[in-house]
């Protein structure tokens, strides 16, 4: 019973940072494994002339680039099974939809998250720029190139075929018949909150600490939340939660009611992006009450 006890005792010293209960557990940082990163500088000119700078837009640009690409042929297979045939599910459906959305972003923040981070996504961007998790320097430009990015991967796509692009609707995201700007409005916010959130948990400093007991591969929960928002909200705008893939389809298909509706797809995520932001910084790990 006295080495059980010992055992208990000895546990609970190694493990310490976990007794205090809520805020005053955060503000603790003896004894801690994990290195909570400084807050990024608003501007860091330095950034401009370092190679790394550029390599990560570039890096940006082709991953964004990819993924609208693979992206938007498989949206347009499954509208043309279902003009032909009526029935979405004798192709891949809404199903593989997401699943090509949701992983591709697996795949791309895998290939890129060393190099830029992985963000392929300017409603990312925003939230890890409000979280000081990057500089604004460097959050305009990752923005920039993903847009670009996205309009080649659609412009590609049309390039091979052009006359089904604009026939199948070229992937653009818009409001879906039945539902309102505003239902259109409020998927695009929660769809976005929960792919945020879900990067700022899966890139926490304190996932990799002792207390964590979760060893995680970054990129899953990330690509599965991109996954799981598309089987949602597919039949409501047709998933944008990324206003970069919203913008290159817009800008390749062209058409009017793709640029009524563009509006929700760059609004609805940077909303989302930063509810999302404010949650995890202030009520998950309660950064602004951590002691100095």
């Amino acid at each position: 019973m006295e080495g059980k006890e010992e055992d208990v005792r000895l546990g609970a010293n190694k493990f310490n940072e976990r007794q205090p209960i809520g805020t005053a557990a955060q503000s603790q940082d003896d004894g801690k494994d994990y290195k909570e990163p400084p807050p990024a500088p608003l501007f860091e000119p330095g950034e401009l002339t370092s190679w790394s700078f550029y390599r990560a837009g570039i890096a940006e640009f082709f991953a964004t680039f990819l993924f609208l690409y693979i992206t938007v042929l498989t949206v347009m297979g499954v509208v043309r099974s279902n003009e032909a045939n009526g029935n979405t599910c004798k192709t891949v459906g809404i199903q593989g939809i997401a699943w090509a959305f949701g992983g591709m972003i697996f795949a791309l923040v895998y290939c890129t998250a060393g190099i830029s981070g992985g963000h392929i996504n300017p409603a990312v961007t925003f939230g890890l720029l409000l979280a000081r998790k990057l500089s604004l320097t460097r959050a305009v430009f990752y923005m920039v190139m993903q847009c670009l990015g996205a309009i080649c991967g659609a412009g590609v796509v049309k390039g091979f075929q052009p006359k089904p692009y604009d026939r199948l609707g070229g992937g653009a995201n818009v409001v879906s018949k039945g539902y309102t700007k505003g239902d259109g409005l409020g998927a695009e916010i929660v769809g976005t909150f929960i792919l945020v959130y879900t990067v700022f948990s899966a890139t926490d400093a304190k996932r990799s600490a002792r207390d964590s007991h979760v060893p995680i591969l970054a990129p899953l929960p990330i690509g599965f939340a991109v996954f799981l928002v598309h089987l949602a909200t597919i039949p409501i705008t047709g998933t944008g939660i990324n206003p970069a893939r919203s913008l290159g389809a817009a800008i390749i298909y062209n058409n009017e009611k793709a640029w009524d509706d563009h509006w929700i797809f760059w609004v609805g995520p940077f909303i989302g992006a930063g509810l999302a932001a404010l949650y995890h910084q202030v009520v998950i790990r309660a950064i602004p009450f951590k002691s100095k």
